[in-house]
């Protein structure tokens, strides 16, 4: 367990800082495919050890390196407006591989698509509630199953579905870790209704998007990017390409047993650095120094963190609750040097979603969801804070922040230049607001906070040790922070009823 647990961490670092350094020498710049070509080489020298599945592994290399080769023949850029959904793509690929591979899953997934037709009361709720931002902020496209999200609705549709239980949990992970499509429930229905249809007449056209997803995966995700104006590439092409790439790698993985949901999981989270996270849009963002330098203090505060505690973990959920933990309890730490904590933000943007809903009754599914993700980052991390200074009280002792038993190492924050000298970044008599501006840059886009590559990698170490268990969604609660501060809205998750 030892060499799993240095490797996943040698190997999840190492994507962060390929990334972030990646970022910060091109930022202000434009970006090409070629640019991400560091990533790709971490992900290859990704290998199974010990008890880890080798076909679960070469799910995740063969996906970045299908993903890059492909974009690399059809394109030298990625638009902003198009980098969002470069990590849709994969998962409808896979899905009809076992289509084709299993004929007995493909027909759960027909009587799946025949139960959609029969819930129109259940999802005619849920688009209603999403519409006039009844839950609040949430996140519509979420890996656990959170109200207002796509998988809470597909598990209920599950639920009381007669089919093979490892059908069930294969379509349930399909809308949540794994990305069937770049469809969020309710989209169809509030573009609907604001274009002057029917209640019914919109239901009806929801009810229909949701079945062709399931239905015809590849062609449903090409309808939604032409529906987009999406240019950067062909995406037709690309879905192709990527296919015929990866069945190898599925055959593989069904040949060793490898537990379907896992099959679908694996390939398409890994593959959002590759015009996602280094992007375009990353490289506008970063332009901004404070920007840069709270993502670059994160990452070290990650990385020094992980390294301080590496012979203390015990099992491999270690080092993905430290690392996920300490990057909470770093963002929200340069949140409180402004002033700022994460109560007042999560008042601040769940106040801001209620007026725009109403402004913006047809905004995107998706508007809201890495608010969502920031939200519930820094309340994480406004916790373990909390509890190390109720303990600190008035002594002039360090004071220590552990994520369970392991202590975070802050040191990295207090040794960055920008985040310590905010006053060279506005009115120098009045720096009191400069690093709290950047985190609300960093609240629609904490990608790189959060850590997706870390969060990716860490997960595939995991999830090649269990290949038979179903790793997406997350069947716990999230502890979300507007539902835990705000919205009273628990009763209406599905983490304990997940199929």
């Amino acid at each position: 367990m030892k060499e799993v647990i240095e490797k996943m961490v040698d190997e999840a670092i190492e994507a962060q800082w390929a990334d972030v350094k990646t970022v910060e020498k091109n930022r202000g710049g434009e970006f090409v495919i070629d640019d991400v070509k560091a990533y790709v080489d971490v992900v290859n020298k990704m290998k199974a050890v010990g008890e880890q599945s080798e076909a679960v592994i070469r799910l995740h290399v063969d996906s970045v390196n299908a993903h890059y080769e492909v974009l690399r023949s059809l394109t030298k850029t990625v638009r902003p407006e198009d980098d969002p959904f470069v990590e849709h793509y994969q998962t409808p690929a896979i899905l009809e591989i076992l289509y084709e591979e299993d004929g007995k899953f493909r027909e759960s997934v027909e009587k799946f698509i025949e139960e959609i037709g029969r819930a129109e009361a259940l999802i005619g709720k849920e688009v209603v509630r999403r519409y006039g931002g009844f839950y609040g902020p949430t996140c519509v496209v979420d890996f656990a199953l959170v109200p207002g999200s796509t998988s809470n609705v597909v598990n209920q549709i599950l639920k009381g579905m007669d089919l093979p239980k490892e059908h069930k949990e294969t379509i349930l992970a399909a809308k949540s870790w794994a990305m069937n499509t770049s469809y969020g429930i309710g989209d169809v229905f509030a573009k609907e209704i604001e274009r002057g249809a029917t209640l019914n007449e919109a239901l009806e056209k929801e009810i229909e998007m949701l079945k062709f997803i399931y239905d015809k995966p590849t062609e449903a995700q090409a309808a939604l990017m032409d529906s987009l104006n999406h240019e950067s590439f062909d995406v037709r092409t690309y879905m192709s390409e990527y296919k015929k790439r990866m069945e190898g790698a599925v055959k593989n993985a069904l040949d060793d047993e490898v537990h379907y949901a896992n099959i679908i999981t694996v390939p398409a989270y890994c593959v959002g650095d590759i015009a996602h996270h280094i992007s375009q849009s990353t490289y506008n963002m970063c332009k901004d120094d404070v920007v840069m330098a709270v993502i670059t203090a994160v990452s070290e505060v990650m990385e020094a963190s992980l390294r301080d505690n590496l012979n203390k973990f015990e099992n491999e959920f270690h080092p993905l609750w430290l690392a996920t933990g300490s990057t909470a309890v770093a963002t929200e730490y340069i949140l409180e040097l402004d002033g700022f904590t994460a109560p007042m933000i999560v008042d601040l943007l769940t106040k801001r979603f209620h007026n725009f809903v109403q402004l913006y009754p047809s905004r995107d599914a998706a508007a809201e969801l890495h608010n969502h993700d920031f939200m519930d980052m820094i309340y994480r991390g406004w916790k373990l804070l909390d509890k190390a200074m109720r303990a600190k009280n008035g002594s002039k002792d360090e004071l220590k922040v552990k994520v369970g038993d392991f202590e975070v190492n802050l040191d990295p924050i207090h040794k960055n230049e920008v985040l310590m000298n905010p006053q060279r970044y506005t009115y120098p008599g009045c720096a009191i607001s400069v690093r709290f501006s950047a985190l609300m840059r960093l609240a629609d886009y904490p990608c790189l906070l959060t850590s997706e590559p870390v969060t990716a990698t860490m997960m595939t170490n995991v999830i090649a040790l269990h290949k038979n268990t179903p790793n997406a969604p997350a069947r716990r609660c999230k502890d979300c922070a507007t539902a835990a501060m705000i919205d009273v809205r628990h009763q209406y998750c599905q983490w304990k009823e997940a199929v």
